[in-house]
């Protein structure tokens, strides 16, 4: 029994570190698809791959789905049109059009929208202590976009563009923070995945039509099926299954410094493999937004259950 609570006391850390190491690999496997595929296309074949984990996932809980209220279907659809669906066509969008390095440095910002999304949708209290690290996270993700304090107007389209995009992304993402926290009371977290993954592929399906990407969508799981495939599951599924079993354990306070893990693994492979690299004034950046993180779980302390819904393979 000694050994078995041994484990348990650092196994949840370590399965959150190891997911959100996971997620760092968005970068060197969709930015290679972004040369030869529009985003719509490359967001829909991932849903279409992810399907085939969605479909069992839902029929396993169609007992628990039977149960559920109009309000949380509702709130299941925003997951995922908003946080799977059209969060990572922005996402995708970024890397295309900036440096991927700073798109996943500014998506540690997510946590400081979804409480304030928390407050808007559900009511939950803010406190006066919020807005001044609010503004603190904000002066960060700033440093992160576009390594100055200079006006933005005078930065360049393509920063201005990048930076839009991605926290852009990051709200969205929040938002589904706070319908995940919403439906999670009546679903286990497999389900609410597949949901995810499986409720997007209409709006996805539309999006592509709209921008004339269905052919490219179906010629791209033609010739690149194995990036495609690597890209839904590794920072995709596997990751989010790792990071949720170890979060049920682990109290939110210690995995904030576990994600720490995920940026990590993105500069360095960003830089091995993109040949990306990050200035001392975005590391200042990033370390404002974390420490704006950090503060924030020290005040709401939150239930390891009420973590965030994260990228899920930024689809």
């Amino acid at each position: 029994m000694e050994g078995f609570t041994r484990r348990a006391a650092w196994g949840g850390p370590l399965l959150v570190a190891v997911g959100a190491a996971l997620w760092g690999t968005d970068g060197i496997l969709r930015v290679p698809l972004t040369r030869t595929m529009a985003a719509p296309a490359i967001v829909l074949d991932e849903h279409l791959l992810l399907a085939l984990y969605a479909i069992p996932a839902l029929l396993l809980s169609r007992a628990a789905l039977a149960r559920l209220r109009p309000a949380q279907w509702i709130a299941l659809v925003g997951i995922a049109w908003g946080g799977s669906g059209l969060a990572t066509v922005l996402f995708t969008m970024a890397f295309a059009t900036g440096n991927p390095t700073t798109v996943i440095l500014l998506q540690k910002i997510q946590p400081v929208f979804a409480v304030l999304l928390a407050r808007l949708m559900l009511g939950e209290p803010l406190g006066r202590r919020y807005w001044p690290w609010f503004i603190l996270a904000m002066l960060g993700a700033y440093l992160v976009s576009f390594e100055s304090l200079a006006p933005f107007w005078e930065l360049g389209r393509a920063r201005i563009l990048t930076a839009v995009l991605a926290l852009g992304a990051a709200a969205l993402w929040g938002s589904a923070t706070v319908f995940g926290r919403f439906v999670l009371a009546d679903l286990p977290f497999p389900t609410v995945t597949g949901a995810r993954f499986l409720l997007a592929l209409p709006f996805l399906l539309l999006l592509a039509l709209g921008q004339g990407q269905v052919g490219g969508a179906l010629l791209g799981l033609r010739s690149t099926p194995l990036n495609l495939a690597a890209l839904a599951l590794i920072p995709g599924l596997i990751s989010l299954l790792l990071y949720y079993d170890g979060l049920t354990t682990t109290r939110a306070s210690i995995a904030t410094l576990a994600e720490l893990a995920f940026p990590a693994t993105a500069v360095l492979l960003n830089w091995l493999f993109l040949h990306q690299g990050v200035t001392l004034t975005q590391l200042v950046g990033f370390a404002l937004v974390w420490l704006t993180v950090a503060a924030l779980d020290h005040l709401s302390t939150p239930t390891p259950a009420a973590g965030p819904v994260p990228l899920a393979g930024s689809a």
